[in-house]
């Protein structure tokens, strides 16, 4: 792809977002089937693997974007902590499920405005079970389960990210 044909794909979606920037708020969420009995969290299957640019900024449909697959990563991350966390404090629970929603605002990647975040915001993560467990138990489940849940520690602490690049001619 030339510089040229990117700027051709993504110059409709950035006039749009000037003219009505509501139109460039994305909310993405993914919700896995939590599985207590083999400690697992069951995603949505996809028909590819192949990572690219969002159609809310000029990608195509068949892909996933990299906030997508943040989002698979703490629902991953997070239900099979929680069912870890479950089988541990002895919690029974049936037909559960995580959801990873977050929102992106388009006009910040796109460079359409500069004070406009770069990034996921409003992260969240809500648990769906079945279970008898008293509520303090369950509510100590769910501290436990952001406590040792890698992704969601990453996430919601900040970490410098050190960057490098090596050049091959």
């Amino acid at each position: 792809m030339t510089p040229e044909q990117l700027r051709e794909i993504q110059a409709p979606v950035k006039d749009l977002y000037k003219e009505s920037p509501t139109d460039a708020l994305v909310s993405m969420s993914v919700t896995g089937k939590l599985d207590r009995d083999t400690l697992a969290c069951h995603l949505p299957e996809r028909t590819t693997s192949i990572s690219s640019v969002h159609p809310a900024a000029g990608g195509k449909e068949a892909t996933l974007c990299s906030g997508e697959i943040l989002l698979e990563s703490l629902a991953a991350c997070a239900g099979v902590t929680f069912c870890s966390v479950a089988t541990a404090m002895g919690i029974e629970f049936t037909d559960g499920t995580v959801t990873a929603n977050g929102d992106l605002d388009f006009r910040g990647t796109l460079g359409v405005n500069r004070e406009t975040p770069i990034g996921m915001q409003n992260l969240s993560l809500t648990f769906s079970v079945k279970s008898n467990a008293e509520e303090a138990s369950i509510n100590k489940l769910l501290q436990l389960t952001e406590r040792y849940c890698v992704i969601h520690q990453t996430l919601s602490q900040t970490n410098p990210i050190h960057s490098s690049i090596d050049i091959q001619s």
